[in-house]
């Protein structure tokens, strides 16, 4: 499998604050691939630099195999974290004025956004200007204007922030079509939900330095296991099981990890004790779970650092055990205010650049 992305050894500080350090990451041809961590921890700062928007201070980039950033921004579609479009502009018209940033011609641009606009049910704001549109309507309008030339590699900051279930759902039933069409997809995220619903790999990142990358299932398979329950009555009485290092409790739903060889059997006994269980099952710990795992200082079982995969890593996952007793269910931008003045531009990107 060839590289769409690699990432070498970069470093990038401004004045006496690192916000990268020695960060590297090979991302595959093809694949979606989730950049996530907490705030601050370096994710736009890196994306900043696969988009030659901002040059790393040590270390390189290079894009389809030995090229730099700079010499293929034609290839590449780009969604930035601070989203903003100009409101005096009408959609269609700001949209084939980004294809045409990218190298498309008036016409063909044109009939494309109208084609999404279609697509992405806005045919009726076509004509409308962008001081109009809700949130969801502008981030959709922005995705559209992200990959109207077909970029092959789309690299989305938070493509999910603000955004209702619904659109939600749209935004990600966009990046798999992408996938599907062969395009490589690079996202930012703070929702786990999503990136562990649509990722093939992960890279998580804190204060800067890579702590763990590679295919997700290889992750979560290595990972130890957890009980998850769904339950009614006192969640106090979820602790002091034995086995169980870290509870995450939901209300109704809890996610309990246990250490190696925990008595999953006496955990269950002591839990229909105390709550009424109606679901209960043992299963590979979720994406949220490795998050907080990696990320705490108080974690009682930090994840070893992944190094990126070599290509013949297999991506299948440990399937799921489910556990069952009689009492419980089966089931278990800142906004601009005038049209541009010039032909270089990313959709609502700004000037100015600031580390994340």
């Amino acid at each position: 499998m060839s590289n769409s992305l690699e990432i070498m050894a970069v470093s990038k500080a401004f004045g006496d604050k690192l916000a990268v350090d020695n960060l590297s990451a090979q991302i595959p041809a093809g694949s979606i691939y989730g950049f996530l961590g907490p705030n601050g921890a370096g994710k736009t700062t890196t994306i900043r630099m696969i988009m030659n928007i901002l040059y790393p201070d040590t270390g390189g980039i290079r894009l389809f195999g030995d090229q730099h950033p700079d010499q293929c921004k034609n290839r590449t579609g780009y969604l930035p974290e601070e989203k903003g479009l100009y409101k005096k502009m009408q959609t269609a018209e700001l949209i084939a004025y980004f294809g045409q940033l990218k190298g498309l011609s008036r016409t063909v641009a044109k009939t494309r956004a109208l084609a999404l606009l279609k697509k992405f049910g806005l045919s009726d704001y076509a004509t409308k200007k962008c001081d109009l549109l809700s949130k969801g309507m502008g981030q959709k309008i922005q995705i559209i204007a992200t990959i109207l030339h077909e970029p092959e590699l789309v690299v989305l900051d938070e493509p999910f922030s603000g955004l209702d279930p619904v659109n939600v759902e749209l935004i990600r039933e966009v990046i798999l079509d992408l996938k599907r069409a062969g395009k490589t997809v690079i996202f930012s995220t703070h929702a786990m939900e999503q990136a562990e619903q649509i990722c093939d790999f992960i890279m998580l990142i804190n204060a800067g330095k890579k702590m763990l990358d590679g295919p997700l299932g290889s992750i979560k398979k290595h990972a130890s296991q957890t009980i998850k329950i769904d339950y009614h009555g006192d969640s106090t009485l979820l602790q002091n099981l034995p086995g169980v290092t870290r509870i995450n409790d939901m209300g109704h739903v809890a996610e309990l990890s246990l250490i190696a060889n925990a008595n999953t059997q006496r955990i269950l006994s002591l839990l229909v004790q105390r709550l009424e269980i109606r679901s209960f099952s043992i299963a590979q710990p979720s994406l949220h779970e490795i998050f907080i795992r990696t990320i705490s200082p108080d974690s009682p079982e930090p994840t070893t650092p992944h190094t990126t995969p070599p290509k013949t890593t297999s991506f299948q996952t440990m399937s799921s055990q489910t556990m069952s007793s009689q009492t419980m269910s089966s089931q278990t931008i800142s906004p601009q205010t005038s049209a541009p003045k010039t032909l270089d531009a990313q959709p609502g990107a700004k000037p100015g650049a600031q580390a994340e």
